[in-house]
Protein backbone atom coordinates (compact mmCIF):
# COMPACT_ATOMS: atom_id res chain seq x y z
CA UNK A 1 0.00 0.00 0.00
CA UNK A 2 1.27 3.49 -0.87
CA UNK A 3 2.44 5.51 2.19
CA UNK A 4 0.58 8.62 0.99
CA UNK A 5 -2.95 8.39 -0.36
CA UNK A 6 -4.07 10.37 -3.34
CA UNK A 7 -6.49 12.43 -1.25
CA UNK A 8 -3.77 13.46 1.26
CA UNK A 9 -1.39 14.29 -1.56
CA UNK A 10 -3.96 16.59 -3.16
CA UNK A 11 -4.59 18.44 0.16
CA UNK A 12 -0.87 19.04 0.74
CA UNK A 13 -0.19 20.04 -2.84
CA UNK A 14 -2.97 22.66 -2.81
CA UNK A 15 -1.57 24.22 0.36
CA UNK A 16 1.96 24.25 -1.09
CA UNK A 17 0.68 26.05 -4.18
CA UNK A 18 -1.08 28.58 -1.96
CA UNK A 19 2.11 29.21 0.01
CA UNK A 20 4.11 29.78 -3.18
CA UNK A 21 1.53 32.02 -4.80
CA UNK A 22 3.06 34.02 -7.66
CA UNK A 23 6.46 34.41 -6.10
CA UNK A 24 8.96 32.92 -8.58
CA UNK A 25 11.62 32.61 -5.88
CA UNK A 26 9.53 30.07 -3.99
CA UNK A 27 9.07 27.71 -6.94
CA UNK A 28 12.27 25.86 -6.09
CA UNK A 29 10.98 25.18 -2.54
CA UNK A 30 7.69 24.01 -4.00
CA UNK A 31 9.43 21.52 -6.32
CA UNK A 32 11.46 20.14 -3.39
CA UNK A 33 8.36 19.51 -1.28
CA UNK A 34 6.38 18.00 -4.14
CA UNK A 35 9.28 15.70 -4.91
CA UNK A 36 9.29 14.51 -1.28
CA UNK A 37 5.54 13.95 -1.34
CA UNK A 38 5.79 12.02 -4.61
CA UNK A 39 8.46 9.84 -3.06
CA UNK A 40 6.15 9.03 -0.14
CA UNK A 41 3.40 8.22 -2.60
CA UNK A 42 5.61 5.82 -4.53
CA UNK A 43 6.77 3.98 -1.38
CA UNK A 44 5.00 0.88 -0.07
CA UNK A 45 4.58 0.53 3.68
CA UNK A 46 2.82 2.11 6.64
CA UNK A 47 0.86 5.28 6.02
CA UNK A 48 2.76 8.47 6.82
CA UNK A 49 1.74 10.03 10.16
CA UNK A 50 1.07 13.66 11.01
CA UNK A 51 4.60 14.07 12.45
CA UNK A 52 6.23 12.62 9.33
CA UNK A 53 4.21 14.89 7.08
CA UNK A 54 5.14 17.88 9.19
CA UNK A 55 8.87 16.99 9.09
CA UNK A 56 8.66 16.57 5.31
CA UNK A 57 7.33 20.10 4.77
CA UNK A 58 8.18 22.36 7.77
CA UNK A 59 11.91 22.72 7.05
CA UNK A 60 11.09 24.21 3.65
CA UNK A 61 7.87 26.05 4.61
CA UNK A 62 8.14 26.83 8.36
CA UNK A 63 4.77 28.61 8.33
CA UNK A 64 2.94 25.75 6.64
CA UNK A 65 -0.64 25.48 7.99
CA UNK A 66 -0.83 23.01 10.87
CA UNK A 67 -4.56 22.63 10.26
CA UNK A 68 -3.86 21.49 6.71
CA UNK A 69 -1.29 19.00 8.00
CA UNK A 70 -3.84 17.49 10.36
CA UNK A 71 -6.43 17.33 7.61
CA UNK A 72 -3.96 15.58 5.32
CA UNK A 73 -2.95 13.18 8.10
CA UNK A 74 -6.60 12.31 8.67
CA UNK A 75 -7.12 11.73 4.94
CA UNK A 76 -4.02 9.53 4.96
CA UNK A 77 -5.51 6.99 7.40
CA UNK A 78 -7.20 3.72 6.30
CA UNK A 79 -10.99 3.73 6.66
CA UNK A 80 -12.50 2.11 9.76
CA UNK A 81 -14.86 -0.85 9.68
CA UNK A 82 -17.98 1.32 9.78
CA UNK A 83 -16.58 3.59 7.09
CA UNK A 84 -15.85 0.57 4.93
CA UNK A 85 -19.38 -0.74 5.36
CA UNK A 86 -20.86 2.63 4.40
CA UNK A 87 -18.48 2.83 1.47
CA UNK A 88 -19.40 -0.62 0.18
CA UNK A 89 -23.08 0.21 0.52
CA UNK A 90 -22.46 3.35 -1.46
CA UNK A 91 -20.63 1.35 -4.09
CA UNK A 92 -23.63 -0.94 -4.40
CA UNK A 93 -25.60 2.07 -5.54
CA UNK A 94 -23.02 3.05 -8.11
CA UNK A 95 -23.78 2.28 -11.74
CA UNK A 96 -22.16 -0.62 -13.53
CA UNK A 97 -20.81 1.86 -16.04
CA UNK A 98 -18.85 3.67 -13.34
CA UNK A 99 -17.24 0.42 -12.16
CA UNK A 100 -16.41 -0.45 -15.75
CA UNK A 101 -14.70 2.92 -16.30
CA UNK A 102 -12.68 2.64 -13.10
CA UNK A 103 -11.42 -0.81 -14.18
CA UNK A 104 -10.17 0.35 -17.55
CA UNK A 105 -6.45 -0.34 -18.12
CA UNK A 106 -5.36 3.29 -17.88
CA UNK A 107 -2.96 4.21 -15.03
CA UNK A 108 -4.28 7.76 -14.78
CA UNK A 109 -7.66 6.30 -13.82
CA UNK A 110 -6.54 3.31 -11.77
CA UNK A 111 -3.81 4.88 -9.65
CA UNK A 112 -6.01 7.31 -7.72
CA UNK A 113 -8.62 4.57 -7.23
CA UNK A 114 -5.98 2.05 -6.13
CA UNK A 115 -4.75 4.43 -3.37
CA UNK A 116 -8.13 5.42 -2.03
CA UNK A 117 -10.64 2.65 -2.91
CA UNK A 118 -8.81 -0.40 -4.28
CA UNK A 119 -11.84 -2.64 -3.82
CA UNK A 120 -13.40 -0.92 -6.83
CA UNK A 121 -10.71 -2.55 -8.94
CA UNK A 122 -11.60 -6.05 -7.73
CA UNK A 123 -13.20 -7.14 -11.05
CA UNK A 124 -10.09 -6.32 -13.06
CA UNK A 125 -7.81 -7.85 -10.40
CA UNK A 126 -9.80 -11.07 -10.54
CA UNK A 127 -9.54 -11.12 -14.34
CA UNK A 128 -5.79 -10.46 -14.15
CA UNK A 129 -5.35 -13.33 -11.74
CA UNK A 130 -7.33 -15.61 -14.02
CA UNK A 131 -5.38 -14.55 -17.11
CA UNK A 132 -2.05 -14.99 -15.30
CA UNK A 133 -2.78 -18.51 -14.10
CA UNK A 134 -4.26 -19.59 -17.42
CA UNK A 135 -1.34 -18.12 -19.37
CA UNK A 136 1.22 -20.01 -17.24
CA UNK A 137 -0.60 -23.33 -17.64
CA UNK A 138 -1.33 -22.89 -21.35
CA UNK A 139 2.23 -21.85 -22.22
CA UNK A 140 3.52 -25.01 -20.54
CA UNK A 141 0.95 -27.17 -22.34
CA UNK A 142 1.68 -25.53 -25.69
CA UNK A 143 5.43 -26.00 -25.19
CA UNK A 144 4.92 -29.71 -24.55
CA UNK A 145 2.65 -30.19 -27.57
CA UNK A 146 4.55 -28.06 -30.08
CA UNK A 147 8.19 -28.62 -29.17
CA UNK A 148 7.76 -32.31 -28.31
CA UNK A 149 5.14 -33.29 -30.89
CA UNK A 150 4.74 -36.98 -31.62
CA UNK A 151 2.01 -36.68 -34.26
CA UNK A 152 0.26 -34.06 -36.39
CA UNK A 153 -2.60 -34.12 -33.89
CA UNK A 154 -0.21 -32.76 -31.24
CA UNK A 155 0.59 -29.80 -33.45
CA UNK A 156 -3.09 -29.07 -34.06
CA UNK A 157 -3.85 -29.14 -30.34
CA UNK A 158 -0.66 -27.18 -29.62
CA UNK A 159 -1.77 -24.43 -31.99
CA UNK A 160 -5.03 -24.12 -30.06
CA UNK A 161 -3.12 -23.86 -26.78
CA UNK A 162 -0.82 -21.20 -28.23
CA UNK A 163 -3.79 -19.09 -29.31
CA UNK A 164 -5.43 -19.46 -25.89
CA UNK A 165 -2.19 -18.59 -24.08
CA UNK A 166 -1.72 -15.55 -26.31
CA UNK A 167 -5.24 -14.39 -25.48
CA UNK A 168 -4.59 -14.62 -21.73
CA UNK A 169 -1.19 -12.92 -22.05
CA UNK A 170 -2.91 -10.05 -23.81
CA UNK A 171 -5.16 -9.73 -20.75
CA UNK A 172 -2.27 -9.26 -18.32
CA UNK A 173 -1.58 -5.70 -16.97
CA UNK A 174 1.47 -4.80 -19.01
CA UNK A 175 0.46 -1.15 -18.71
CA UNK A 176 1.41 -1.30 -14.98
CA UNK A 177 5.00 -2.15 -15.74
CA UNK A 178 5.79 1.25 -17.13
CA UNK A 179 5.19 2.60 -13.63
CA UNK A 180 6.40 -0.30 -11.52
CA UNK A 181 9.09 -2.80 -12.64
CA UNK A 182 7.37 -5.44 -10.51
CA UNK A 183 3.77 -5.60 -9.43
CA UNK A 184 2.41 -7.76 -6.64
CA UNK A 185 -1.24 -8.70 -6.87
CA UNK A 186 -3.58 -9.51 -4.03
CA UNK A 187 -3.77 -13.11 -5.16
CA UNK A 188 -0.27 -14.13 -4.21
CA UNK A 189 1.79 -13.83 -7.41
CA UNK A 190 4.32 -11.36 -8.73
CA UNK A 191 4.22 -10.09 -12.28
CA UNK A 192 7.41 -8.70 -13.81
CA UNK A 193 8.23 -7.37 -17.22
CA UNK A 194 10.93 -10.02 -17.70
CA UNK A 195 8.44 -12.76 -16.95
CA UNK A 196 5.96 -11.32 -19.43
CA UNK A 197 8.64 -10.86 -22.09
CA UNK A 198 9.86 -14.44 -21.62
CA UNK A 199 6.34 -15.85 -21.98
CA UNK A 200 5.66 -13.67 -25.02
CA UNK A 201 8.95 -14.70 -26.63
CA UNK A 202 8.18 -18.37 -25.99
CA UNK A 203 4.78 -17.96 -27.60
CA UNK A 204 6.40 -16.17 -30.56
CA UNK A 205 8.85 -19.00 -31.09
CA UNK A 206 6.08 -21.56 -30.99
CA UNK A 207 4.01 -19.55 -33.46
CA UNK A 208 7.00 -19.42 -35.81
CA UNK A 209 7.53 -23.16 -35.46
CA UNK A 210 3.84 -23.87 -36.09
CA UNK A 211 3.98 -21.69 -39.20
CA UNK A 212 7.03 -23.60 -40.42
CA UNK A 213 5.31 -26.90 -39.67
CA UNK A 214 2.24 -25.80 -41.62
CA UNK A 215 4.35 -24.73 -44.58
CA UNK A 216 6.22 -28.04 -44.53
CA UNK A 217 2.96 -30.00 -44.33
CA UNK A 218 1.56 -28.01 -47.26
CA UNK A 219 4.71 -28.67 -49.31
CA UNK A 220 4.50 -32.37 -48.43
CA UNK A 221 0.88 -32.60 -49.56
CA UNK A 222 1.56 -30.66 -52.76
CA UNK A 223 4.63 -32.77 -53.53
CA UNK A 224 2.81 -36.06 -52.97
CA UNK A 225 -0.12 -34.90 -55.08
CA UNK A 226 2.17 -33.83 -57.91
CA UNK A 227 4.08 -37.11 -57.70
CA UNK A 228 0.91 -39.23 -57.79
CA UNK A 229 -0.38 -37.19 -60.72
CA UNK A 230 2.89 -37.77 -62.60
CA UNK A 231 2.70 -41.52 -61.92
CA UNK A 232 -0.88 -41.65 -63.23
CA UNK A 233 0.09 -39.67 -66.32
CA UNK A 234 2.99 -42.04 -66.97
CA UNK A 235 0.73 -45.07 -66.69
CA UNK A 236 -1.89 -43.52 -68.98
CA UNK A 237 0.62 -42.16 -71.50
CA UNK A 238 -0.01 -43.28 -75.08
CA UNK A 239 3.09 -41.78 -76.65
CA UNK A 240 6.79 -41.47 -75.99
CA UNK A 241 6.51 -37.70 -75.52
CA UNK A 242 3.77 -38.09 -72.93
CA UNK A 243 5.86 -40.59 -70.97
CA UNK A 244 8.90 -38.31 -71.05
CA UNK A 245 6.79 -35.38 -69.88
CA UNK A 246 5.38 -37.48 -67.00
CA UNK A 247 8.91 -38.60 -65.97
CA UNK A 248 10.07 -34.96 -65.91
CA UNK A 249 7.09 -33.98 -63.69
CA UNK A 250 7.88 -36.96 -61.45
CA UNK A 251 11.45 -35.71 -60.97
CA UNK A 252 10.24 -32.19 -60.12
CA UNK A 253 7.87 -33.58 -57.48
CA UNK A 254 10.70 -35.63 -55.93
CA UNK A 255 12.94 -32.55 -55.80
CA UNK A 256 10.18 -30.65 -54.01
CA UNK A 257 9.82 -33.38 -51.40
CA UNK A 258 13.57 -33.50 -50.80
CA UNK A 259 13.53 -29.77 -49.99
CA UNK A 260 11.30 -30.26 -46.94
CA UNK A 261 13.00 -28.86 -43.78
CA UNK A 262 14.37 -31.95 -41.99
CA UNK A 263 13.71 -30.46 -38.53
CA UNK A 264 9.94 -30.28 -39.16
CA UNK A 265 7.53 -33.04 -38.28
CA UNK A 266 6.47 -33.33 -41.93
CA UNK A 267 10.12 -33.49 -43.06
CA UNK A 268 10.96 -36.28 -40.61
CA UNK A 269 7.87 -38.30 -41.53
CA UNK A 270 8.50 -37.92 -45.26
CA UNK A 271 11.97 -39.53 -45.25
CA UNK A 272 10.72 -43.11 -45.55
CA UNK A 273 8.20 -42.11 -48.22
CA UNK A 274 10.87 -40.30 -50.24
CA UNK A 275 13.07 -43.42 -50.23
CA UNK A 276 10.20 -45.48 -51.67
CA UNK A 277 9.37 -42.79 -54.24
CA UNK A 278 13.00 -42.63 -55.36
CA UNK A 279 13.14 -46.41 -55.74
CA UNK A 280 10.07 -46.44 -58.01
CA UNK A 281 11.38 -43.49 -59.99
CA UNK A 282 14.76 -45.16 -60.43
CA UNK A 283 13.10 -48.20 -62.02
CA UNK A 284 11.02 -46.08 -64.37
CA UNK A 285 13.90 -43.80 -65.37
CA UNK A 286 16.18 -46.83 -66.00
CA UNK A 287 13.58 -48.36 -68.29
CA UNK A 288 13.21 -45.02 -70.06
CA UNK A 289 16.99 -44.89 -70.62
CA UNK A 290 17.00 -48.39 -72.07
CA UNK A 291 14.27 -47.41 -74.52
CA UNK A 292 15.90 -44.14 -75.51
CA UNK A 293 16.70 -45.56 -78.98
CA UNK A 294 13.02 -46.27 -79.54
CA UNK A 295 12.08 -42.77 -78.52
CA UNK A 296 14.73 -41.27 -80.78
CA UNK A 297 13.52 -43.23 -83.81
CA UNK A 298 9.93 -42.31 -83.13
CA UNK A 299 10.82 -38.65 -82.69
CA UNK A 300 12.68 -38.73 -86.01
CA UNK A 301 9.72 -40.42 -87.70
CA UNK A 302 7.39 -37.75 -86.41
CA UNK A 303 9.69 -35.03 -87.73
CA UNK A 304 9.65 -36.52 -91.23
CA UNK A 305 5.89 -36.99 -91.01
CA UNK A 306 5.43 -33.37 -89.99
CA UNK A 307 7.55 -32.18 -92.91
CA UNK A 308 5.56 -34.37 -95.31
CA UNK A 309 2.27 -33.05 -93.98
CA UNK A 310 3.43 -29.44 -94.34
CA UNK A 311 4.74 -29.97 -97.87
CA UNK A 312 1.52 -31.69 -98.92
CA UNK A 313 -0.68 -28.79 -97.83
CA UNK A 314 -2.65 -26.58 -100.23
CA UNK A 315 -2.90 -28.91 -103.27
CA UNK A 316 -2.88 -29.28 -106.19
CA UNK A 317 0.80 -30.03 -106.66
CA UNK A 318 2.86 -31.18 -109.58
CA UNK A 319 3.94 -34.82 -109.87
CA UNK A 320 7.47 -33.85 -108.87
CA UNK A 321 6.17 -32.13 -105.73
CA UNK A 322 4.06 -35.15 -104.84
CA UNK A 323 7.14 -37.31 -105.30
CA UNK A 324 9.01 -35.19 -102.73
CA UNK A 325 6.14 -35.69 -100.27
CA UNK A 326 6.31 -39.44 -100.92
CA UNK A 327 10.02 -39.50 -100.05
CA UNK A 328 9.37 -37.78 -96.71
CA UNK A 329 6.66 -40.30 -95.78
CA UNK A 330 8.97 -43.13 -96.81
CA UNK A 331 11.70 -41.73 -94.53
CA UNK A 332 9.24 -41.61 -91.60
CA UNK A 333 8.13 -45.19 -92.29
CA UNK A 334 11.75 -46.36 -92.54
CA UNK A 335 12.46 -45.06 -88.98
CA UNK A 336 9.45 -46.85 -87.55
CA UNK A 337 10.29 -50.13 -89.25
CA UNK A 338 13.64 -50.14 -87.41
CA UNK A 339 11.90 -50.56 -84.04
CA UNK A 340 11.98 -54.23 -83.13
CA UNK A 341 9.33 -56.35 -81.44
CA UNK A 342 11.34 -56.52 -78.17
CA UNK A 343 11.33 -52.79 -77.61
CA UNK A 344 8.68 -51.25 -75.35
CA UNK A 345 7.57 -48.72 -77.98
CA UNK A 346 6.90 -51.36 -80.62
CA UNK A 347 3.11 -51.22 -80.33
CA UNK A 348 3.02 -47.45 -80.54
CA UNK A 349 5.37 -47.55 -83.51
CA UNK A 350 3.06 -50.00 -85.30
CA UNK A 351 0.10 -47.68 -84.79
CA UNK A 352 2.03 -44.80 -86.30
CA UNK A 353 3.27 -47.05 -89.09
CA UNK A 354 -0.30 -47.86 -90.13
CA UNK A 355 -1.15 -44.16 -90.25
CA UNK A 356 1.97 -43.19 -92.16
CA UNK A 357 1.60 -45.99 -94.73
CA UNK A 358 -1.98 -44.89 -95.32
CA UNK A 359 -0.81 -41.33 -95.88
CA UNK A 360 1.90 -42.54 -98.26
CA UNK A 361 -0.71 -44.47 -100.25
CA UNK A 362 -2.87 -41.37 -100.59
CA UNK A 363 0.10 -39.32 -101.81
CA UNK A 364 1.00 -42.00 -104.40
CA UNK A 365 -2.58 -42.00 -105.70
CA UNK A 366 -2.53 -38.22 -106.04
CA UNK A 367 0.83 -38.30 -107.80
CA UNK A 368 -0.47 -40.96 -110.19
CA UNK A 369 -3.58 -38.89 -110.80
CA UNK A 370 -1.42 -35.86 -111.56
CA UNK A 371 0.73 -37.82 -114.01
CA UNK A 372 -2.29 -39.38 -115.75
CA UNK A 373 -4.06 -36.03 -116.02
CA UNK A 374 -1.01 -34.26 -117.44
CA UNK A 375 -0.56 -37.08 -120.01
CA UNK A 376 -4.22 -36.90 -121.05
CA UNK A 377 -4.08 -33.12 -121.45
CA UNK A 378 -0.90 -33.44 -123.50
CA UNK A 379 -2.56 -35.98 -125.84
CA UNK A 380 -5.64 -33.80 -126.18
CA UNK A 381 -3.55 -30.75 -127.05
CA UNK A 382 -1.63 -32.74 -129.69
CA UNK A 383 -4.87 -33.84 -131.34
CA UNK A 384 -6.17 -30.27 -131.24
CA UNK A 385 -3.03 -29.05 -132.96
CA UNK A 386 -3.43 -31.76 -135.64
CA UNK A 387 -7.02 -30.77 -136.21
CA UNK A 388 -6.18 -27.09 -136.45
CA UNK A 389 -3.30 -27.79 -138.85
CA UNK A 390 -5.63 -29.49 -141.32
CA UNK A 391 -7.99 -26.49 -141.16
CA UNK A 392 -10.78 -29.00 -141.56
CA UNK A 393 -9.82 -29.28 -145.21
CA UNK A 394 -10.48 -32.58 -146.95
CA UNK A 395 -12.28 -34.00 -143.95
CA UNK A 396 -15.88 -35.04 -144.03
CA UNK A 397 -18.23 -34.21 -141.25
CA UNK A 398 -18.17 -37.66 -139.61
CA UNK A 399 -14.39 -37.79 -139.53
CA UNK A 400 -14.25 -34.34 -137.91
CA UNK A 401 -16.84 -35.27 -135.30
CA UNK A 402 -14.90 -38.43 -134.48
CA UNK A 403 -11.67 -36.48 -133.97
CA UNK A 404 -13.38 -33.88 -131.73
CA UNK A 405 -14.96 -36.67 -129.65
CA UNK A 406 -11.51 -38.24 -129.27
CA UNK A 407 -10.23 -34.90 -127.92
CA UNK A 408 -13.13 -34.71 -125.45
CA UNK A 409 -12.44 -38.30 -124.38
CA UNK A 410 -8.83 -37.44 -123.55
CA UNK A 411 -9.85 -34.29 -121.65
CA UNK A 412 -12.30 -36.31 -119.55
CA UNK A 413 -9.34 -38.33 -118.25
CA UNK A 414 -8.07 -35.23 -116.43
CA UNK A 415 -9.04 -35.68 -112.72
CA UNK A 416 -10.21 -33.07 -110.27
CA UNK A 417 -7.62 -31.78 -107.78
CA UNK A 418 -4.82 -31.79 -110.34
CA UNK A 419 -2.82 -28.83 -111.63
CA UNK A 420 -4.25 -29.18 -115.21
CA UNK A 421 -7.91 -29.71 -114.33
CA UNK A 422 -8.99 -26.10 -114.89
CA UNK A 423 -7.27 -25.89 -118.27
CA UNK A 424 -8.80 -29.20 -119.33
CA UNK A 425 -12.28 -27.97 -118.42
CA UNK A 426 -11.86 -24.86 -120.56
CA UNK A 427 -10.69 -26.90 -123.58
CA UNK A 428 -13.55 -29.36 -123.11
CA UNK A 429 -16.12 -26.56 -123.22
CA UNK A 430 -14.54 -25.29 -126.43
CA UNK A 431 -14.49 -28.79 -127.94
CA UNK A 432 -18.13 -29.40 -127.07
CA UNK A 433 -19.05 -26.07 -128.66
CA UNK A 434 -17.17 -26.93 -131.88
CA UNK A 435 -18.85 -30.29 -131.95
CA UNK A 436 -22.19 -28.55 -132.25
CA UNK A 437 -20.91 -26.14 -134.92
CA UNK A 438 -19.07 -28.63 -137.15
CA UNK A 439 -18.48 -28.18 -140.06
CA UNK A 440 -19.68 -24.59 -140.12
CA UNK A 441 -16.46 -22.98 -138.75
CA UNK A 442 -12.87 -23.88 -138.00
CA UNK A 443 -12.05 -25.45 -134.57
CA UNK A 444 -10.89 -22.92 -132.03
CA UNK A 445 -11.78 -19.85 -134.13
Amino acid sequence: MSRLTGRAWEILRAEVERCVGKDPLLKVQRDIVLKRLNKLQDQDGDLASYEELRDTISDVFPNFSDQVLKKAAKANRPPGAWDTIKWVVGIAGATAGTIWVLNLPYPMIRWPVARTAPILLLPSYMKMDYDYRQAIVLVEQADQLVNRATSPADLVLGEQKVKQAQKHLDGLPVWFLGYQPQYRFWFGWNFTFDEFRSARANIGRMEAKLFQEKQAQTLLEQGEQALNTAKQQHEAAKSWQERQKAIAAWQVALDQLEQLPPQTFAGKGAQTKIAAYQRDFGQISSLATENERTGTLMDAARQFAMAAAVKGQNPPHTAAEWQEVEKLWEQAIDRLEKISLEESGYLEAQKLLITYQGNLGIVKIRRQAEETSVAALTTAKREIESLLASNFGGRDRNQMISQIQSIIYELQKVQTGTTVYQEAQELMQSAQKKLKETPQSAFGS
